[in-house]
Formats: C-alpha cells, structure tokens, sequence
C-alpha cells in the first residue's frame, strides 16, 4: 500500500510478502511511474506511521504536540513516545505475533501495568513499570503457546523479559537506531509544521 514493507506480521518476513512477489499495484494502471510532490511524500510517511501504529489523526497529531514540548529533537521524541504506547510494548515483549492483537488484548483488559488493570492502548508506559499478563487470561485461547514462543524471543535491549513469569519492564528510553524503523520522522514533523 504505501511500497515498502512496514513487516506489521509475519508473511510479511517472508517470501509470501506482496512487495516480494510483485512490485507494481495490482490493475490496468499499475504499472505507471507517479512522481510526488514534498507534501505527498510527508502525507505518505505519516500515514505510513499511523497505520504501522494502528493510530487515528486526532491522536497523531496530540503525539506530535507532546513530542514538540520536549527538550530533544522532536523526530526523536515522536518516535520514543510512539514507542512506549502499551500495545506497543506488549508487542514488543514478544507476546504478541501482530499490534492489532496487541491491542485487542489490551482493550479486553487481559494486561497488567504495575499490578493493575490497563485497558488503553494508548496508556504510556514510564521507565520502571512492570508490565504482566492477567493470570487468569494465561487460560485464554489468546495466549496459547505464549511459554514456546517466549523462549526463542529475544526483546529489545530497553526492555528486560522475565520468560518465567511472563513479566516485562521498561528499563530505559527507547534506542532508535537499535529498533530500525521504517520512517523518516522528519518528513512528519515537516508535515505538521506547516
């Protein structure tokens, strides 16, 4: 959709992925070569953010507004809050194949933050907060093999995995240059400067 992989699940790893298979869009008009203007591309970008973060505009744009107020440089601090959204750390963790089922079970209250509840996505998860799974969800089919593919997992270095007890916890900010994403958070914060 937006001519690169984002890698939002795991056919997209592979060789099965659509980009892989065939680099043109599907229909009559494929095939054509379209240039974009400065705004195009800042458009694609942030909307390649939003959906790789399964975000709506309204809550873009407040992230934006957050990232501005701080003390480093803004592309920087976009990426790190965007990074410690919960479903995001969930995911992260490795106790989820994709965000939407991050999510999903975030949403239906099957994490815990510090021992309680948390049923927001967009909850930001502060340095030091422990992150678990609802014991009694552990019975849910959600979490099937989640003790086989902790094992083999292994989390980015600002996030510390207890494969036991199936606990979490941030332990520093997000390093960018180790997570590899796929954007230019400038192009974004080009856009909404405007």
């Amino acid at each position: 959709m937006y001519g690169q992989k984002l890698l939002l699940n795991d056919r997209c790893a592979s060789p099965k992925c659509a980009l892989t298979r065939r680099r043109t869009r599907p229909g009559e008009h494929g095939a054509k070569i379209r240039l974009l203007s400065e705004y195009g591309k800042e458009l694609i970008e942030k909307q390649k953010v939003k959906f790789y973060y399964l975000l709506r505009e309204r809550q873009m744009k407040r992230y934006f507004l957050m990232a501005e107020k701080m003390p480093e440089p803004t592309p920087q601090a976009l990426a790190k809050i965007l990074e410690r959204r919960l479903d995001n750390i969930v995911y992260r963790l490795g106790f989820f194949s994709s965000r939407p089922q991050a999510r999903q079970a975030v949403v239906h209250g099957h994490i815990f933050v510090n021992g309680k509840r948390v049923d927001r996505p967009s909850y930001l998860v502060e340095i030091g907060d422990v992150i678990s799974i609802r014991p009694q969800s552990l019975k849910n089919g959600l979490f099937g093999g989640i003790r086989e593919r902790i094992k083999r997992y292994k989390p980015p270095s600002f996030l510390e995995l207890d494969k036991e007890k199936l606990e979490g916890k941030l332990i520093k900010e997000p390093i960018l240059e180790e997570l590899k994403l796929p954007f230019n958070f400038s192009l974004i914060v080009e856009f909404y400067g405007r």
